[in-house]
């Protein structure tokens, strides 16, 4: 980085540069990425009858205004979800268009319990996402692993059964987290299953500071011991909380065309990544639930930039670096992203 002269860049070229720099993708809901389209093709596979007569319907119903009624309609989407085909499908069409957006690394968050509750079996969800990720490495190269996610709106207990029924599975995962409804369902419901996710050697992230308070950032920190937290944008309300983000290198993994689209924000040109950035803190951007919130990793770049003249090359090679420290990967992958990355950025300069 320290050759990178990033005042040679000029501003028109940072689009180009978005979308062709190497970066990682770390807050992605693979349910989050089926579209219209597809959810029409597997409910008529499986024979599901859908609540919309047509692709326009559906994407219509999108106009959600807050986090429940999107996941409203995200689960009602799910439902097409049957065999392990379908999870196949859903994982490495999600992967196609990230090796296509120069995504090296794709750490997807997964919800069984949103499939096993309907009858689905677990090995169908998992095999079939992991199919995905082989296949997506062994064309692109691409580095994607799995995320088991607890549903934050269901008991701990459902939790802990969950977990214990994917253990057969466990080396097709390297984590577990916490999604779902935020407000009134704080970390600390989660205490106990994320110790014994911890005691199996898995990594653990938690949305936390989304809709919810920065209080619950801190109980992920303290009673979870979260590596990682998930989007985390409200933050920036407590000072002493920000202090210690940025001590700890804590990453968060921001979203912000879903910030504005659950109206966390009222508009791009308002959204809180600028002021992460100058505070230290190891912010990444992501996509989310990309099929519902308005486009993948590089459109949430895109856009993000575009709004924000605060955020130029430097910003960019900063947030980019940042995913790929922020990951789970080994440290040999990510010095050899990392270099990628500084090649990109100096050829540009």
């Amino acid at each position: 980085m320290n050759d990178i002269d990033f005042s040679r860049i000029p501003r028109e070229r940072l689009p180009a540069l978005l979308r062709s720099m190497p970066k990682a993708e770390l807050h992605i809901h693979i349910e989050g990425s089926l579209e219209p389209e597809m959810i029409f093709a597997l409910a008529q596979r499986n024979g599901v009858k859908l609540a919309y007569p047509s692709v326009e319907a559906l994407r219509a119903a999108y106009a959600f205004t807050d986090l429940q009624s999107f996941l409203d309609i995200y689960y009602a989407g799910a439902s097409v979800l049957l065999t392990e085909q379908d999870f196949f499908d859903l994982g490495f069409a999600y992967l196609a268009k990230a090796a296509g957006e120069n995504v090296r690394c794709a750490e997807i968050f997964f919800d069984p319990q949103t499939h096993t509750a309907r009858g689905v079996p677990m090995p169908h969800v998992i095999l079939g996402l992991a199919h995905a990720c082989r296949r997506a490495h062994a064309e692109w190269g691409l580095h994607a692993r799995l995320i088991l996610c607890f549903l934050r709106h269901l008991s701990e207990d459902e939790a802990m059964a969950t977990l214990e029924a994917a253990l057969p599975w466990r080396e097709h995962f390297i984590g577990v987290g916490l999604d779902s409804s935020e407000k009134g369902h704080p970390p600390e419901k989660f205490a106990r299953v994320f110790a014994r996710a911890r005691a199996l050697g898995l990594h653990a992230v938690a949305h936390a500071g989304e809709e919810g308070p920065p209080a619950y950032i801190e109980s992920a920190l303290d009673l979870l011991h979260v590596e990682r937290i998930d989007h985390g944008v409200r933050c920036l309300e407590d000072p002493a909380l920000v202090a210690r983000l940025a001590r700890e290198r804590m990453a968060l993994t921001v979203c912000p065309l879903s910030n504005v689209k659950l109206r966390v924000f009222g508009s791009m040109a308002e959204h809180s990544l600028p002021a992460l950035l100058a505070a230290g803190l190891a912010a990444t951007v992501n996509s989310d639930d990309p099929a519902y919130f308005g486009g993948y990793l590089n459109q949430n770049f895109v856009e993000t930039f575009e709004a924000l003249p605060a955020l130029g090359p430097r910003e960019a090679y900063t947030l980019a670096r940042n995913s790929f420290e922020a990951s789970f990967a080994s440290a040999q992958d990510k010095a050899r992203w990392i270099g990628e990355l500084d090649t990109h950025f100096a050829a540009a300069a």
